[in-house]
C-alpha cells in the first residue's frame, strides 16, 4: 500500500468514523545474519464503528532484494540466510483488528468485509 493510499484511507476512516487513537512506532523487524538489527516501523489507528472498536495496522519494512544462502560443505556446518536490503524501498503490510471481550485484539480477514 502507497503513502498516498494509506493516507487516502485513514481520510475516509476520520471522516465516517473519528480517530480515536493514532501512534507510529520504530520497531526491530528481525535480524540479519550477523545480528544487526532490520528497523521498520508500526502505525496504527484506533477507531470505533457500529461493530465494536477496530484497529487498523501498517507494518512498514525495507525491501528485500536479494538473498545469499551462506553454509559450509562440511557435517554439521552452520547454514544461514542473509537477505539484502534495499536503502530507499519499503514494503508494506496492512492488518485488521477488532476488539473482542476482555479488551484484546483479534485480526480480522480483510476479504470477508466485501
Amino acid at each position: 500500500m502507497t503513502d498516498a493510499k494509506w493516507e487516502n484511507l485513514i481520510f475516509m476512516i476520520e471522516e465516517k468514523f473519528g480517530i480515536a487513537k493514532r501512534n507510529k512506532e520504530s520497531v526491530e523487524i528481525s535480524q540479519d545474519s550477523k545480528g544487526e538489527g532490520i528497523m521498520g516501523e508500526i502505525e496504527s489507528i484506533e477507531f470505533k464503528t457500529p461493530n465494536g472498536q477496530m484497529k487498523i495496522e501498517r507494518i512498514g519494512r525495507p525491501k528485500i532484494i536479494d538473498k545469499k544462502v551462506l553454509s559450509t560443505k562440511r557435517i554439521g556446518g552452520k547454514v544461514a540466510v542473509d537477505y539484502i536490503y534495499s536503502e530507499d524501498e519499503k514494503s508494506y503490510k496492512v492488518k485488521l483488528y477488532r476488539q473482542v471481550e476482555g479488551g484484546e485484539w483479534q485480526e480480522m480477514d480483510v476479504s470477508s468485509l466485501t
